[in-house]
């Protein structure tokens, strides 16, 4: 079964030797100003024999980020810092693309570089707290954005694709994902806009059909991603998914025809919505089934219903997966401790099984 995994494929434009892929995961280890640093570029070289890696959530605009030293990708300094990783990674003879991440109000002001109320597509407070410097802290009713912003936030994501290949990233991964902007504009339980942006399915998924055809036509569908969640839990805080059967099939329909690189779910546990989608979407699927083992995963590639497959704590904790999962050796156990600690423990740190 696990034969499945180890014939090559595509993203779009992107030639994958294989089909065990590094799923995003947070780990703010980046300077305060976001910048990628040496320390970065070492984790991710690492781990350059998986298929794809597809980096940790990097903010396109100051308004975007969620948590402290998060890295972004908007400033000059930004797409310099992102070159160290972009190279070390080639250099280790991987592929890597960025994900864009905008929190939208999955934030507080103290984690931003400009201290704004953090913007959202309606003025409704999310449940919980969230990290800070100085501990956790409720997050604060975001200001709801302008028909205009939202335009200009379209455009910061388009801005930020660009630059991601100026700093020589193979393509970016749009988060459509866990409860952030651009899920939050999926639902009438994070939006309530009157305007073309909220109210109906079509008006409701407007602002990711603009994102990802922004994002394509700055750099070539072939080299653009999007990633969704339905039924994730992960991070959806009070985002009710009212109707994910008939939305995420309508949002699929209306992004099927831009011919992105590929789709990457992250699986919620909905088999029927998965099979349905599957049968939709028309270029590469990458399917992460959180919490499956290999075998479960080699599976979902072997009967079709995933071209790529995405590990998350098993690639942070196993920089030489691949070559694990090829011999049969033992895998590393991540240390949660360390996931968002700073420096080298629990980042850099994990033997490989040479070692």
């Amino acid at each position: 079964m696990l034969n499945a995994l180890w014939n090559p494929t595509a993203a779009g434009e992107i030639p994958l030797p294989h089909r065990l892929a590094m799923a995003p995961l947070t780990r703010s280890r980046a300077t305060p100003d976001g910048v990628p640093t040496e320390l970065n570029a070492e984790y991710y070289a690492q781990r350059a024999s998986h298929a794809l890696i597809i980096t940790e959530g990097t903010q396109p605009s100051a308004d975007g980020q969620g948590y402290p030293v998060t890295p972004g990708i908007y400033t000059e300094e930004h797409i310099a810092g992102w070159r160290q990783v972009t190279d070390a990674v080639h250099k280790a003879d991987g592929r890597i693309v960025i994900q864009l991440m905008h929190v939208g109000r999955i934030s507080h002001p103290d984690n931003t570089p400009h201290h704004r109320q953090p913007v959202a597509p309606s003025a409704i407070k999310p449940a919980g707290q969230t990290f800070t410097a100085s501990g956790l802290q409720e997050m604060p009713v975001p200001r709801e954005l302008s028909t205009e912003e939202v335009a200009a936030t379209v455009d910061d994501f388009r801005r930020a694709a660009a630059a991601a290949i100026a700093a020589g990233a193979d393509g970016v991964e749009i988060h459509g994902a866990n409860g952030y902007l651009v899920n939050q504009f999926l639902f009438p339980s994070t939006n309530q806009r009157t305007d073309q942006y909220g109210g109906s399915l079509d008006n409701r998924i407007r602002f990711a059909v603009e994102v990802a055809t922004a994002v394509a036509d700055e750099i070539g569908a072939g080299r653009t991603g999007i990633r969704i969640s339905p039924g994730n839990p992960f991070q959806i805080n009070d985002l009710a998914e009212s109707d994910p059967h008939e939305l995420y099939p309508h949002l699929l329909r209306a992004l099927a025809p831009l011919d992105l690189a590929y789709l990457h779910i992250g699986h919620g546990g909905d088999e029927e919505l998965l099979f349905t989608l599957r049968k939709l979407w028309p270029t590469t699927l990458i399917l992460n089934r959180g919490g499956a083992d290999i075998a479960t995963r080699a599976k979902d590639v072997e009967d079709g219903l995933a071209d790529v497959v995405t590990v998350g704590t098993m690639a942070l904790a196993n920089p030489d997966l691949v070559e694990r999962v090829r011999s049969g050796a033992p895998l590393n156990t991540p240390d949660p401790a360390t996931f968002y600690g700073g420096g080298a423990a629990g980042y850099t740190d994990y033997p490989t099984h040479a070692a």
